[in-house]
């Protein structure tokens, strides 16, 4: 069995696979000081939560952006005597066309790799995180860049902190982009502020992607991940393709088959059209 770790600013994400299936995932909130010994108690009860315990893990396969959580990984894995394998732009297979690979998040790559063996090439990934992520595959299945923007609910949040009126609010589209009170002023600001930001982006990434590709905009195909990928404001961004809020679990699946010779997901399994 394996245990695929996708660790984020903001959450840790796991998924169990055996025989090549993703089996149900479950996240908790990310603590950067957290020690090993709290981050075994963490994985262990989320496992357990689908009858499984660290005994039964083989493999540990993991995506980290936070250097102390990929350290007391390394630790747990260490004394449970389970094998790990860290995602990085050292050992995906996967090549990395940027000035300075070594600086990419390793969920990008993760991202792109399996984008590249899911849903074909060129293609465009949108990971709505804490940071909304855009990152670009290359017809021959290349990691070419992309951009970063802060993430909707990082911008929530920044409202209400560093203002004196403004509230938080529930992450729902309003019936009109005209607010008529507070609330939902600051509903269309977000929702359709984030969604034309989101799409405004998307649509230049992609005609830039199509024209390096000698291909129409439209032949791009684009993904969107995260876990506000699902949210029903999502559906409102144009010309994506499929929605897969595992996909980055699905890429750490696909990364341990190709460089271990192991099990990969079926083909066809995962895909979710808008």
């Amino acid at each position: 069995m394996l245990l695929l770790v996708d660790v984020g600013n903001t959450n840790v994400t796991v998924g169990l696979a055996r025989h090549g299936e993703l089996r149900r995932t479950r996240r908790a909130a990310t603590r950067s000081t957290m020690t090993a010994d709290e981050l075994e108690i963490l994985l262990a009860g989320l496992i357990g939560l689908d009858g499984a315990t660290l005994e039964d893990v083989s493999t540990i396969v993991a995506a980290s952006v936070v250097p102390t959580v990929s350290t007391a990984l390394a630790d747990v894995a260490d004394r449970r005597g389970i094998g790990l394998l860290e995602a990085t732009a050292g050992t995906l297979p996967l090549a990395v066309r940027v000035d300075r690979p070594a600086e990419v998040g390793p969920d990008r790559l993760v991202n792109a790799l399996a984008a590249a063996r899911l849903h074909g090439t060129p293609a465009i990934v949108v990971d709505f995180g804490t940071a909304t992520t855009f990152d670009v595959v290359a017809a021959d299945g290349a990691y070419i860049g992309g951009a970063i923007a802060p993430g909707l609910e990082l911008g929530l949040e920044a409202l209400a902190a560093r203002t004196a009126k403004l509230p938080r609010v529930d992450l729902r589209a309003p019936d009109r982009a005209i607010g008529r009170d507070t609330t939902s002023a600051m509903q269309s600001g977000t929702i359709f502020g984030y969604q034309a930001l989101a799409g405004g982006l998307l649509a230049r990434l992609r005609a830039e992607l199509a024209d390096m590709s000698g291909i129409a905009p439209g032949d791009v195909r684009t993904i969107l991940t995260g876990g506000l990928s699902a949210a029903p404001w999502a559906t409102g961004i144009e010309g994506v393709d499929a929605i897969d809020p595992d996909l980055t679990l699905r890429g750490l699946l696909i990364f341990h088959a190709e460089t271990t010779g192991g099990e990969r997901e079926a083909d066809g399994s995962h895909r979710s059209g808008q």
